[in-house]
């Protein structure tokens, strides 16, 4: 395949002053924001964005509000060299790329600087929030000037962070901001184990074992299909699989409302999570199964 030329831009207001120029020529923009170190699952939320927008805007940028001191900002994988081809044999148009410097001055002091954050009450301290205080008001904060700088109608984020998710959502409609959030489902790999830039992390034994995450979420599957409604009994028996890897450390295993992250005790007519953080050695991975119950219908991804 021929890869498309695409145009990189690392100024914030630059961004914006292109995205104001296609808006007043009748473009309609979708933006894909990453953190980089791309794989396939980054590359569907593009291949969707395409499909439904004139112009498709990927940000590359590794967000440091986001990472608490003792976490892995300085060794996160970077390669946009790679970042860039993959993204121009996909057909973006447009890769944001700026320094942290260009988005979050440092002379805060001065008052001149970066002193702004927005938080999603509720939510954001569930969860990964507990367990990362602050992390979610340094996604909100970053989405935020994304949607800014690319005006963007549409944005498009894995269901693989679901809670992630969730909250900018939630966000996106106490703001009236005038983008639309698309969930778009997990990509796996050949043995199910959910695609992620941490996956490159794990150690041989350690990706060998992680594929009990998708044993856990397809054992929930069959609970729910045979009629298991309460929380407690899915999650006993789930559990019980989890248990069988001798290396998996449980941060936790819950069933919540899709729509706040709140325990669910009984699953009726509504949308849930079956969420699961997990770690493998250093490494932390995420999984989730999403649960609507319509009646008699049963979706479950």
């Amino acid at each position: 395949m021929t890869e498309a030329i695409i145009q990189i831009i690392r100024s914030p207001l630059e961004l914006q002053a292109v995205s104001k120029e296609l808006r007043k020529n009748g473009k309609q923009i979708g933006l894909v924001p990453t953190m980089g170190a791309l794989h396939q699952g980054h590359l569907s939320l593009v291949e969707k964005c395409k499909s439904e927008n004139d112009i498709t805007i990927v940000s590359v940028f590794v967000n440091p509000l986001q990472f608490a001191p003792n976490e892995d900002f300085e060794k996160y994988p970077r390669d946009f060299e790679t970042d860039s081809r993959l993204l121009a044999s996909a057909g973006a148009d447009i890769i944001f790329f700026p320094t942290v410097s260009e988005l979050f001055p440092k002379n805060v002091i001065a008052g001149n600087g970066f002193s702004t954050t927005v938080k999603v009450d509720g939510m954001s301290t569930l969860l990964e929030g507990e367990i990362r205080p602050g992390h979610f008001d340094g996604v909100t904060t970053i989405v935020n000037i994304l949607f800014n700088c690319s005006l963007a109608d549409n944005a498009y984020f894995g269901q693989k962070d679901a809670q992630q998710a969730a909250i900018i959502q939630k966000m996106v409609k106490d703001l009236l901001m005038p983008v639309k959030v698309n969930i778009i489902p997990t990509m796996r790999e050949h043995d199910g184990l959910a695609m992620s830039s941490r996956n490159i992390y794990l150690s041989a034994h350690e990706r060998a074992e992680a594929v009990i995450l998708f044993k856990v979420l397809n054992h929930a599957r069959t609970l729910i299909n045979s009629g298991v409604r309460k929380s407690e009994l899915i999650l006993a028996e789930t559990s019980k699989i989890l248990s069988e890897s001798s290396i998996a450390k449980i941060d936790y295993i819950r069933i919540v409302h899709a729509s706040s992250f709140i325990d669910a005790e009984i699953l009726s007519n509504g949308k849930y999570y079956l969420v699961i953080a997990c770690r493998f050695g250093a490494t932390r991975l995420l999984d989730n199964l999403f649960i609507e119950i319509i009646g008699d219908k049963i979706i479950l991804q």
